[in-house]
Parts: C-alpha cells; structure tokens; sequence
C-alpha cells in the first residue's frame, strides 16, 4: 500500500525517500491498530488512509513552493490535529528542517500521538489542550480541522507571531470573504484541494 504512496507523491512532484516511506509505513500499520479501540479516524479502508490522509497532507509541501514560503527553521503548528494530520506528514517530510507541535484536545489522540512519535523515531511536541489556552507562538500553523473557518482563523491567528501565517485545508466550499485568500491546487489522484492563506496582519499570501 505505501507504494501507492510513493507512486502518487512522485505523479505530484514529491519525493519521497525509502526511509520516509518506511516510517509512512509504521504510520499506517499503527493507526489501523488504534483506530480499532480508539476510532481516531472515520477513515478506516488502508487505501483511503494513503490517500485521504498521508497524500492530502503532503499536498502543503507543493503549496509552500508555490507560494515561496520557507519552512526551514520554523515553528509549525498544527492546530486541530486528530490522529495526526497534516503535522506528522509533514514532519516525516521535512524532518529536522521544522520544529513541530501538534494542538490536540482530545487526551486518547494525544496518547497516539506520543507513542507515534516513539514508533517514528520523530521528535515533536504535543499539546494537550485546547487551542485557546495556548500561549506559545508560532511561524506557521496549518489546520485541517473541520470546524467553523472564522472559527479557526481566530483562534489560529492568536497563535501566530508577529507575520506568521496560517494556512487552513479546505474542500471545494469557501466562504465568500475569504476568496481573495484562497489558492485552489490540483493534484492527481486527490479532489480539488483550496487552501486558504493568510498572515497575521491579515495580508494575503
């Protein structure tokens, strides 16, 4: 099944090395463990998982190229993260080059996440609490969450130093004021992908 992964990130322009693979591959095999006790994710078929998951959120990887933005040395946030995405896609990705923590409330998707990031052999940083009692700041935070978008941009911004910037992964439906924010993407084997972008000081990317 990873090398569905491989050959869809490689008809996307991504390269994915044998040793990220692998670790996708951990990833995979430790969520379907889980998702049996734990119900992390309604998505549940080892395909979907690849695609729907690992796939779409490596789809930020062609965003950020395209728009200039570098992640080398940031601080990264994923606000909302569930059972991992987009934050620990990324992080497989990028590896050492982003400092990562992972915005979860919900404690039995933190425990995953923890013992993920022993299985992966990954260094990142969970926390356990709701987005709002968060003080620490952020270069950039993503979020895939399916709560309110206004909802989202507001508590993403309060998480965002000073021109940081937040970017939130959105199916085919944005609201009407927050177009001139959006890119719209396509890639093979995925559904259109929008990703609304935008800084602190509410410029558009």
């Amino acid at each position: 099944m990873i090398d569905l992964l491989e050959k869809l990130a490689k008809e996307n322009s991504i390269e994915l090395s044998k040793q990220q693979l692998e670790k996708f591959e951990i990833y995979l095999n430790m969520l379907l463990k889980w998702n049996k006790a734990y119900n992390l994710t309604s998505i549940r078929k080892k395909e979907d998982i690849v695609i729907k998951h690992f796939l779409d959120s490596l789809t930020l990887v062609k965003l950020f190229e395209a728009k200039g933005i570098d992640v080398s040395g940031k601080k990264v946030a994923d606000f909302g993260s569930g059972a991992g995405f987009p934050g620990v896609p990324l992080k497989i990705y990028y590896q050492d080059l982003i400092d990562l923590y992972l915005i979860e409330s919900i404690t039995k998707k933190c425990i995953f996440l923890e013992m993920l990031s022993k299985e992966l052999k990954l260094k990142y940083t969970v926390l356990c609490k709701r987005a709002e009692e968060i003080q620490e700041k952020f270069d950039i935070v993503v979020s895939r969450a399916t709560g309110g978008t206004f909802e989202v941009l507001k508590i993403g911004k309060n998480l965002l130093v000073d021109g940081g910037i937040i970017v939130i992964m959105k199916g085919k439906e944005v609201e009407e004021e927050l177009k001139p924010f959006t890119t719209s993407m396509f890639f093979k084997g995925l559904p259109e992908r929008k990703f609304i972008v935008i800084q602190k000081d509410g410029k558009a990317q």
